[in-house]
C-alpha cells in the first residue's frame, strides 16, 4: 500500500478530529471515567484485528486515549490508516 502525500494526507482530515503528528495521524479523546476508556480501547482494538491493521493505542491520566496511526512498513500514513480511522471516528 503506497505512502500518501501531504495533500493527500491533508484532504483527508478535513473536517476530522483526527491530526497529522509527523509520519502519523493521531486523535486525543477524554471519557467520563476509566471504564469508558478502557471501553473504548477494546472497541478500537476489535476493529483494527478486523482490520488487521493495528493502531498505537495509550490509555492514560485515568480517562483519557490517545490513537496512533502509521503504516511502519510504508513509513507513514497510507490508505490504510485513513480507512480504520474512520471506522474508529463510527464508534462515537
Amino acid at each position: 500500500m503506497a505512502r500518501l502525500d501531504d495533500e493527500q494526507i491533508a484532504r483527508q482530515l478535513r473536517g476530522s478530529d483526527w491530526r497529522r503528528e509527523g509520519d502519523a495521524l493521531v486523535r486525543d479523546l477524554r471519557f467520563p471515567d476509566f471504564a469508558a476508556a478502557l471501553r473504548y480501547v477494546n472497541a478500537v482494538a476489535a476493529l483494527a484485528e478486523q482490520a488487521d491493521h493495528h493502531p498505537d493505542l495509550l490509555l492514560h491520566s485515568w480517562n483519557r486515549v490517545r490513537l496512533t496511526l502509521s503504516t511502519h512498513a510504508e513509513g507513514g500514513v497510507t490508505a490504510a490508516d485513513v480507512a480504520l480511522a474512520r471506522r474508529i471516528d463510527a464508534l462515537g
